[in-house]
């Protein structure tokens, strides 16, 4: 078994071990138990810090049913300005997952900006698997994306 494979094997066996422990969703956000998206992170300092930074409930801007916090109201009006240009990909669900045909947690602390869009991933295996060759990836999360997003 390739490392690919088996990556897409873990993705798809971890997906349907955490079916019952998915976080709540909003729409097709991948929110936790509070309603937060990227759960408490700030989506804005991924592209402003280069880095996840959690939010703070003081600078906070809801989106769709999800809630949002950042690290400074300049983060958060920058987002309210546009968000599509900040939320993250497969509304934060793991990119490598939606590839495989699967909803799974992102967590926000695995991540990559590829083409100024913010993708997340379950771990950091699954995230150097998606590093390693992004285009392929996306291409076929593009692709199951519109079936997955809702349920």
């Amino acid at each position: 078994v390739t490392r690919r494979q088996w990556a897409l094997l873990f993705c798809v066996a971890l997906g349907a071990s955490l079916s019952l422990a998915l976080p709540v969703q909003a729409g097709s956000y991948n929110i936790d138990g509070k309603g937060l998206l990227l759960r408490g992170y700030d989506p804005v300092a991924y592209f402003s810090e280069g880095e996840p930074v959690k939010g703070a409930a003081e600078f906070t801007a809801k989106h769709q049913g999800a809630t949002l916090y950042f690290a400074s109201a300049a983060n958060r009006d920058a987002f309210v300005k546009d968000p599509d240009k900040y939320l993250p990909v497969y509304g934060g669900f793991c990119a490598f997952g939606v590839a495989s045909g699967a909803k799974v947690d992102g967590d926000p602390t695995i991540w990559k900006i590829v083409e100024g869009r913010l993708y997340l991933n379950i771990n950091k295996s699954v995230g150097r698997t998606f590093a390693a060759d992004p285009a392929t990836y996306i291409r076929r999360a593009d692709q199951n994306w519109p079936k997955l997003k809702d349920k």
